[in-house]
């Protein structure tokens, strides 16, 4: 009985190449993280001794530590510098993830420039910048070798080999060896490293999820392939805030960055047009006007349409449950059209409020009035809820112009937020209270 004891304990299990998840036997999806054909077989851990090995560095106190070089040294390109905290850390390793075609190798490319036009101008560096073609791991080591650079670019890690390694390059193996050599490479040779990801058709980023526990920052690079507005999100960096964004546009010469993003979001028309509506997001810690655009009408088929673009459509079918519960509004028998403007996404419920004002001015087809912004979530109970940042938004529509904004009403009653009375007369922007649904639109003129 022992012996089979000892027979069982010695097999080998199986572990997921993804999570780590172990199982005693063979599954097709992982157990922990989901993921499908990443379970595969692994030796039986064996107990050894950890005998103390040479020190590359010996250890010494904090206070002696020098910040010089791990302070952050700009790229030239202020949108990308917002994100990644005031620049690139040499020694650092970036994670640059988007789908192809969204212009990942466009945006390093001018970082490159940049970096090289800079060192030149303080004669740093005595040769251009290099390009290599090359897929062997051990190929990039001798070139790095040679040309010593300050900034290496990887496009893509998918395509990387290492030799000693078994597997296609891509590879969850392939995929994790070589990000952990590059990422040794960095660490000794203080060289900062971009790595350029691609992404699954869910958005996620390709590969081993311990990828992105190896590099120091993540940067997620995406837009809508029909629209030339990009932006870049950090969602991991050791170095600066993980909520920031950068706005890029793609032009026929290159990548630009947007510095003022805003007016891509919101239309100008020369007269004011029934079913629109501005609201402020926020993406990251920038606040950013969007406009929200309504159509409704009568609809033939037994089940009316109900179409979004850029919003969640199961946050406006709740908008218009509302609509209908709370407010009044006969949508049952109507074709309901919302979008946003410039391909941007709202995914925050702060346009929710935006939505339904839109909605009920293309019902009533009256505009409202030009000047104004809507800031609130709607709950099931018609009730306007209140949102975080409101005194960065209101001040951002203040910059722009709007003199009227329709707020939740119980933000007097927060000591952590301002009060409207405050904003009216910091920012001279007028603002109405809405407790519920039915004032908000009384105070937008639709009721």
């Amino acid at each position: 009985m022992a012996k089979a004891a000892t027979q069982a304990k010695s097999k080998a299990a199986y572990a997921c190449s993804e999570c780590g998840w172990t199982s005693a036997r063979w599954i097709g999806r992982c157990g922990e993280c989901q993921a499908w054909g990443t379970v595969a077989e692994i030796g039986a851990p064996k107990a050894a001794r950890i005998t103390a090995g040479p020190v590359t560095s010996p250890a010494m106190p904090i206070a002696k530590v020098s910040a010089i070089e791990a302070e952050s040294r700009p790229t030239g390109i202020g949108e990308l510098d917002r994100v990644l905290g005031g620049g690139v850390v040499p020694g650092a390793v970036i994670l640059l993830a988007g789908e192809p075609g969204v212009g990942k190798s466009t945006l390093l490319l001018e970082v490159a420039a940049q970096v090289r036009l800079r060192a030149g101008r303080t004669d740093a560096l005595v040769d251009d910048l290099f390009l290599a073609a090359e897929t062997d791991l051990g190929a990039v080591v001798g070139q790095v070798d040679a040309v010593e650079p300050s900034f290496l670019v990887i496009d893509s890690v998918q395509t990387m080999a290492h030799p000693e390694v078994d597997g296609a390059p891509g590879g969850v193996t392939q995929v994790r060896e070589v990000t952990g050599a590059l990422v040794r490479l960095a660490k000794e040779r203080h060289i900062a490293v971009v790595l350029v990801g691609h992404v699954t058709k869910e958005g996620a980023i390709a590969g081993p999820r311990m990828l992105e526990h190896l590099v120091d920052v993540v940067l997620a690079f995406d837009g809508d392939r029909h629209s030339g507005f990009r932006m870049v999100r950090a969602t991991k960096n050791r170095f600066g805030p993980s909520d920031e964004v950068g706005c890029f546009d793609m032009v026929d010469t290159g990548i630009v960055e947007v510095t003022d993003p805003t007016g891509l979001f919101v239309s100008e028309h020369a007269e004011p047009v029934a079913g629109t509506c501005v609201t402020v997001m926020m993406e990251g810690r920038r606040p950013l006007l969007a406009e929200v655009q309504a159509l409704v009408g009568p609809s033939a088929a037994p089940q009316p349409r109900r179409t979004t673009s850029g919003l969640e459509s199961s946050r406006v079918a709740m908008v218009l449950a509302v609509l209908g519960n709370r407010a009044g509004l006969k949508l049952a028998d109507q074709e309901v059209y919302v979008a946003t403007v410039g391909g941007v996404k709202i995914t925050e419920p702060v346009a929710d409020l935006s939505v339904a004002i839109a909605v009920a001015s293309s019902v009533m087809d009256k505009p409202i009035h030009p000047g104004l912004v809507a800031i609130g979530e709607v709950g099931l109970a018609g009730e306007v809820r209140r949102v975080g940042g409101l005194e960065k938004r209101l001040a951002e529509a203040a910059r722009l112009g709007f003199t009227k904004a329709i707020v939740p009403a119980d933000i007097p009653n927060r000591s952590k937020d301002v009060k409207p009375m405050d904003i009216q007369k910091k920012y001279g922007l007028r603002t109405f209270a809405a407790p519920d649904i039915r004032s908000a639109l009384m105070a937008a003129g639709l009721a």
